[in-house]
């Protein structure tokens, strides 16, 4: 959310799975938007959907470690970002929210992020991955 408020980006995460029962296909929490796999597919497959959708694909920033799916997005007329690379801009955010915040305001801090990277689903292994492929 800090991140997609720092750089007025539109940010729309994709899960594998059922939606969550605080958080339905669609819902948006601070400016970050949750969709799901469709049931009997996966998050690559609803990524691909979403990028096939977007008018404006060359503003289009897809998060992947994924070499199949980085390949189609990029083929689609959108950028990848590799998972790592993607984490140490979060990083980079985080930090500079934390120095221009004032203490009392609500902010991912250096020791909150490597807890919403798990939830998320990315780990150290990501910034070192090799093109590996995620599913």
């Amino acid at each position: 959310a800090e991140f997609a408020r720092t750089r007025r980006a539109r940010v729309t995460v994709v899960f594998d799975g059922a939606p969550e029962q605080h958080f339905a296909d669609g819902a948006s929490y601070r400016g970050v938007r949750v969709c799901y796999a469709e049931r009997g597919s996966n998050a690559d497959e609803r990524i691909k959907q979403l990028v096939e959708a977007e008018r404006e694909r060359r503003t289009l920033l897809v998060i992947t470690s994924d070499r199949e799916l980085a390949a189609y997005v990029r083929r689609c007329g959108a950028q990848v970002v590799r998972s790592g690379d993607f984490r140490r801009r979060m990083e980079e955010v985080s930090i500079m929210a934390a120095d221009a915040a004032p203490e009392n305001s609500a902010h991912i801090g250096r020791e909150e992020l490597p807890e919403w990277m798990r939830y998320f689903g990315v780990g150290p292994e990501d910034e070192e991955e090799d093109g590996a492929s995620e599913t």
